[in-house]
C-alpha cells in the first residue's frame, strides 16, 4: 500500500507542517513535557539535518504531511541519529506502513552515505514505538553506553542503537 503516500525530503519551507504535526503528538497525545523552545531544530530543517550530512524526510498522502524521520548524522564516527519519527494517530500500523517506509527510507540513505550504526531516544511510554523499533532489530542501550556525540533529548528515557553492518 506505500503507492498511496509518498516519502520526500523535507526543507526549511516545510518547518511549520512538521511543527503541526509533531508538538500534538508529544503534548496532547502522549503528555510529554515538551515545547517548540525545547526543539530549535525545528525552526531550521536544513542547518540541524542537511548540514549534519543527514536528513528530514516526511510521508505524505494527498498533500497532507502525515509522518516525519530525521537524520542527524556523525561522519566522522560513520554514525548518526534518528530523531523526529512521528506518524499520526489514523495513519499508524502495518496495513499503510507508513513508519515501515519512512524507516526504510533513512536506513538507505545511511548505507548510501556509509554510516555503520544509528541510535535513537524515546520515552517509555511510547511502548508501540518501542516494539516497533525491536522488531526492527534495534538493541536496548543504556544512557551511560550511548557514544559521547550523541545528541539527547532531556525528556528520552530509553535508548536504542542498531549495527547496520548486521542488517
Amino acid at each position: 500500500m506505500q503507492d498511496e503516500f509518498k516519502i520526500e525530503r523535507l526543507n526549511n519551507q516545510f518547518c511549520e507542517e512538521i511543527i503541526g504535526l509533531i508538538l500534538p503528538i508529544q503534548q496532547i497525545e502522549f503528555n510529554v513535557d515538551i515545547d517548540l523552545a525545547a526543539q530549535p531544530d525545528l525552526l531550521d530543517i536544513e542547518k540541524n539535518y542537511d548540514g549534519s550530512g543527514g536528513a528530514f524526510w516526511g510521508a505524505k498522502l494527498n498533500g497532507e504531511l502525515i509522518g516525519t524521520i530525521a537524520l542527524i548524522a556523525v561522519p566522522g564516527h560513520q554514525s548518526g541519529a534518528i530523531r523526529k519519527m512521528f506518524v499520526k494517530k489514523d495513519f499508524r500500523g502495518k496495513d499503510l506502513g507508513v513508519a515501515q517506509a519512512l524507516l526504510k527510507t533513512l536506513l538507505g540513505y545511511c548505507a548510501d552515505n556509509n554510516l555503520n550504526e544509528v541510535y535513537l531516544g524515546t520515552k517509555d511510554i511510547l511502548q508501540a514505538a518501542c516494539r516497533f523499533y525491536e522488531r526492527n532489530g534495534f538493541k536496548q542501550v543504556e544512557m551511560k553506553d550511548l557514544p559521547s556525540y550523541f545528541p539527547r533529548m532531556a525528556v528520552d528515557n530509553v535508548f536504542y542503537g542498531l549495527d547496520l553492518k548486521s542488517v
